[in-house]
């Protein structure tokens, strides 16, 4: 495995040709580079990206802005799959906290050892307008809150589960009823799309536009039992 000291002669080599002068391990940094009307550059370096490397450049920054990770470059087939699952959501990180990224490949005998993947600057995020809509809505749909925060391998109870518990429980205690008289009866407004599209398993089409309740369904009812109570007025 390449170690820290390996990192040090390409980084410095680079910062010299952009005409910084360069010294090592300056007050625990281990890379600080300055030259005249520019402002001061340190680079952090480690064997592999983690988060006291993060933390590492974040302290940096109440130095100076120009602050760099540097980690060598992946040098086999898994690191390289790893590295770009991952590299997206790295970048991501470090432009959000305002750090560059350097990858240092110190097998290269000749061309640029250094590649620079991010340089700091300040991170402005663009808001995602589509993704806002779809949290609200989903937030002002749901009635109550009917999970947990932070469960895992447990089905989230969304409004759109609610709606289809509202048509199960509607038509529990009837052999069939019409989507138009659910829809009423429940007062939401995809049931005919929720019945149509069955995604649960717990509908089945006797007629055009008529429907019943599947033993999935009543199955459905006895395992949400407990929030029934909340929906079963279908309001809001």
């Amino acid at each position: 495995m390449v170690c820290e000291a390996e990192l040090y002669p390409p980084v410095k080599a680079l910062l010299e040709s952009k005409g910084y002068a360069v010294k090592a391990e300056v007050v625990g940094c281990d890379v600080v580079a300055c030259k005249d009307d520019a402002p001061t550059v340190i680079v952090e370096l480690k064997r592999a990206f983690s988060v006291d490397l993060i933390l590492q450049g974040v302290d940096r920054l109440s130095v100076t802005d120009d602050v760099y990770l540097a980690v060598p470059a992946p040098d086999t087939a898994t690191k390289r799959q790893n590295w770009r699952s991952r590299r997206r959501d790295y970048l991501k990180l470090c432009r959000m906290l305002g750090l560059g990224i350097m990858t240092v490949d110190v097998s290269r005998q000749s061309g640029r050892q250094v590649d620079v993947l991010l340089d700091p600057g300040p991170y402005t995020p663009r808001k995602n307008k589509r993704r806002q809509h779809r949290l609200m809505t989903e937030f002002k749909a749901r009635t109550g809150d009917p999970n947990i925060g932070g469960v895992n391998r447990t089905k989230i109870v969304t409004a759109y589960r609610q709606d289809a518990l509202r048509c199960a429980i509607v038509l529990a205690d009837q052999k069939e009823m019409k989507v138009a008289d659910i829809k009423l009866a429940t007062g939401a407004p995809k049931a005919s799309t929720i019945l149509q599209k069955n995604y649960y398993g717990w509908f089945e089409r006797t007629a055009r536009g008529v429907y019943r309740l599947t033993s999935q369904g009543h199955e459905g009812l006895q395992h949400y039992a407990e929030i029934l109570p909340t929906l079963a007025d279908f309001t809001r």
